[in-house]
């Protein structure tokens, strides 16, 4: 179960792909596609800080398609590399953290209704600590050599759950529409993240019983053993 439909991720990445297609036979580097996307990222972050929220939305969801478009150009240009996935990577915590601070810098400056501001500004604290943790657990996983993509609310979905609503709306009535928006990305961040534990809970279970089986039995090795030497 996703937050954004798979039907919805498919038809915009069927709208990416010719732009992809195009920078690649242009010989466009899929790192300074990361670097542009990071920067705009840190662009909406500064728009959410200072009360620009449709720009923010704006300039959030064009991020959101310079992150997809390095890795389409990486696998389609054949100049996949671990330095370019851990460029991506970090780059992408640093403006997530860049991004959900800036929102709680607005909320602490009037940007919602006064007696909300606590709870949105621990919205966004615990949005941020969450979304983190998301890309951590699929990180920590893949390098124990596990697969880690599971869970309702992955990077690209909190990007367009933040994005579309502000983009059209802005921050609503008194701020209400950012803080609920936060505090629902905080929400399935969190469960997302209990998602994934679960999953490399299941996953090194059945590892460990495969091996078991695998493994003969000391008792059996002994018999066997004594039968050879008699």
């Amino acid at each position: 179960m996703k937050l954004i439909p798979r039907s919805v991720q498919r038809n915009f990445d069927r709208v990416l792909t010719p732009i992809a297609d195009g920078l690649i036979s242009t010989g466009v580097h899929p790192n300074t596609l990361t670097t542009i996307g990071f920067l705009i990222l840190v662009a909406s972050a500064v728009a959410f800080g200072f009360g620009y929220i449709r720009m923010g939305g704006a300039l959030l969801l064009l991020s959101g398609a310079f992150d997809m478009l390095d890795g389409k150009v990486a696998r389609g240009g054949n100049r996949m590399s671990r330095f370019g996935a851990f460029y991506d990577s970090t780059l992408d915590r640093v403006g997530e953290s860049a991004l959900f601070g800036a929102i709680a810098m607005h909320f602490l400056n009037g940007g919602v209704r006064g007696d909300l501001a606590g709870w949105a500004v621990g919205a966004a604290i615990v949005a941020l600590a969450m979304g983190l943790i998301v890309s951590y657990a699929r990180a920590r996983a893949e390098g124990l050599m596990l697969e880690c993509k599971v869970g309702i609310a992955q990077r690209a979905e909190r990007i367009i759950v933040l994005g579309g609503p502000t983009l059209f709306f802005g921050a609503g009535p008194n701020g209400l529409l950012l803080f609920w928006v936060t505090a629902l990305l905080a929400i399935v961040s969190a469960i997302t993240v209990v998602q994934r534990i679960y999953h490399v809970y299941r996953v090194t279970q059945a590892l460990a019983e495969e091996r078991t089986v695998r493994e003969p039995v000391p008792a059996l090795v002994d018999a066997e053993e004594g039968r050879r030497r008699e």
